[in-house]
C-alpha cells in the first residue's frame, strides 16, 4: 500500500464514511424535528445546538476512557458501535409506522419519537465525541520510526478524508431527501 500499513486505509475510509454520516444526519436534523416531530422553531433550534454541543463536549469523556480504561483501539471500537446504534435509533425513530395504529399515516404517539430521539441522539453525541480524540492519535501510532514521511502523509489524507466526508455529505443529504 504505497509503504503505508494497511490499518491506515481502513481508518481513514472509517473516519470519512463517520463524517459522512455524521454530517448528513445533522444536516436534515433541524427538518425532522420540525416536520416530524412538530416541534416550534425555538425548542428545535436549541436541541439541534445542546446536541452539537455535546457532540463537542464528549470528547473529554472520549479521552478519559482511551487513557485511563480502554486504550485508543477498544475505545474506538466501542463507542463506534455506541455510535451506530444511536444512528439506527434515529432512523427508527423516523418510521411514521411505528405508532400509526390507525394507519393515517402520522404518528399517533409522538413521545415514543421523540424518547428514541433523544437516546439516538445521546448515543450518537457519545460515539462520534468518544471516537475524536482517539483517531488520529491511534493512525499515528500504526507507523514504525522510519515511516515519518508517511506519518505525516497520513495527516494531510486524514483530515482530507474528515473534509470530504463533512462535504460530500453535506451537499447530498439535501438532495437526496429531495
Amino acid at each position: 500500500c504505497g509503504g503505508y500499513p494497511l490499518s491506515i486505509f481502513f481508518i481513514v475510509i472509517n473516519e470519512f464514511c463517520e463524517r459522512f454520516s455524521y454530517y448528513g444526519m445533522r444536516a436534515v436534523l433541524v427538518l425532522y424535528f420540525k416536520y416530524f416531530l412538530q416541534w416550534d422553531d425555538n425548542l428545535s433550534t436549541a436541541i439541534y445546538h445542546t446536541f452539537v454541543a455535546l457532540c463537542y463536549l464528549t470528547p473529554i469523556l472520549g479521552a478519559l476512557i482511551a487513557d485511563s480504561w480502554l486504550g485508543k483501539f477498544m475505545t474506538i471500537a466501542s463507542l463506534s458501535v455506541v455510535y451506530t446504534i444511536g444512528q439506527a435509533i434515529m432512523a427508527v425513530s423516523s418510521i411514521n409506522d411505528l405508532t400509526d395504529g390507525n394507519r393515517d399515516g402520522s404518528p399517533d404517539s409522538i413521545e415514543l419519537h421523540v424518547g428514541l430521539s433523544m437516546l439516538g441522539l445521546v448515543l450518537i453525541a457519545l460515539g462520534t465525541g468518544g471516537i475524536k480524540p482517539c483517531v488520529s492519535a491511534f493512525g499515528g501510532d500504526q507507523f514504525e520510526e522510519d515511516q515519518e514521511k508517511q506519518r505525516s502523509a497520513f495527516f494531510s489524507i486524514f483530515y482530507l478524508s474528515i473534509n470530504a466526508g463533512s462535504l460530500i455529505s453535506t451537499i447530498i443529504t439535501p438532495i437526496l431527501r429531495g
